[in-house]
C-alpha cells in the first residue's frame, strides 16, 4: 500500500528543477549508490529506471554548474553494507544461498571483490562532493533522538540531520520518502508518491 507521508519540508522535482550556481546540496546515501556503484541493476530489487537516470542527471547538472555538493562519512557504511549485500545477492544466483558472514569469511576472492568495489565507488563520489562532518557523541545523539518524536527517519538519517544543522545545509538530493516529512529542508527528488503527496498538501515548490 502508498506510503501516507506528511509533508514538512519543501519539496523540489528534480525532473523539472535545474540546479544553479549557489546550490548547496547534501547527497544522500542512495544516490551515491546509484551513481557509483556499477552492478546496482544486478541486486534482488534493482532500481528504478527513473533512479538511476533522474538522480544522476540532476547530480551531474549541478556539477555542470559548479553547485556544492557535499557527502556524509555516513554514507560510506551505508553504501558498503549495500553494496556487499548486492554481491551476495549476485553471488547466490550461481552458487545457491549462503548466509551473510559465511559469504564474507569463507571466500575470500568474492571478500577481495567487494572490498574493490567499495573503495572505486567511494572513490568516486569523493571526486563528486566534499565532507559534511558529524561527531557522534552524547550531544547529538540527544539531539538526534528529539527528533523521533515528530519527523518519521531512521537513525542514519537522524545523524544525516544533525550534519546539515550543523553546517547550516538545508537541500538534500534524496529518494528517500522519510525525509519529506522533515520541516525546514527542502527535499530535491524524484519519488513520485513523495511529490504527489506534497503537490496535495500545498508543500511542493517550483523554484
Amino acid at each position: 500500500m502508498p506510503v501516507n507521508y506528511v509533508i514538512g519540508a519543501d519539496i523540489i522535482d528534480i525532473r523539472v528543477d535545474t540546479p544553479g550556481p549557489e546550490d548547496v546540496f547534501l547527497v544522500d546515501s542512495n544516490v551515491w549508490y546509484w551513481m557509483a556503484y556499477t552492478k546496482a541493476s544486478l541486486a534482488n530489487k534493482p532500481p528504478w529506471p527513473q533512479q538511476i537516470h533522474d538522480y544522476p542527471t540532476f547530480v551531474n547538472k549541478a556539477i555542470g554548474v559548479s553547485a556544492k555538493l557535499y557527502r556524509c562519512g555516513l554514507s560510506f557504511a551505508e553504501l558498503a553494507h549495500r553494496i556487499e549485500r548486492t554481491e551476495l545477492e549476485i553471488f547466490e544466483k550461481t552458487f545457491g544461498r549462503i548466509y551473510p558472514k559465511e559469504y564474507r569469511h569463507n571466500h575470500p576472492s568474492q571478500r577481495s571483490n567487494v572490498v574493490s568495489e567499495v573503495k572505486a565507488a567511494w572513490a568516486q563520489v569523493k571526486t563528486m562532493a566534499s565532507s559534511l562532518d558529524v561527531t557522534i557523541n552524547d550531544a547529538v545523539a540527544d539531539a538526534a533522538i528529539g527528533r523521533f518524536d515528530n519527523e518519521c527517519v531512521d537513525g542514519y538519517d537522524l545523524f544525516f540531520l544533525e550534519a546539515m544543522t550543523n553546517e547550516k545545509v538545508i537541500k538534500i538530493i534524496t529518494d528517500d520518502g522519510d525525509f519529506a516529512t522533515v520541516s525546514e529542508i527542502q527535499v530535491f527528488t524524484a519519488n513520485q508518491n513523495v511529490v504527489t503527496a506534497a503537490q496535495s498538501q500545498g508543500k511542493l515548490v517550483t523554484r
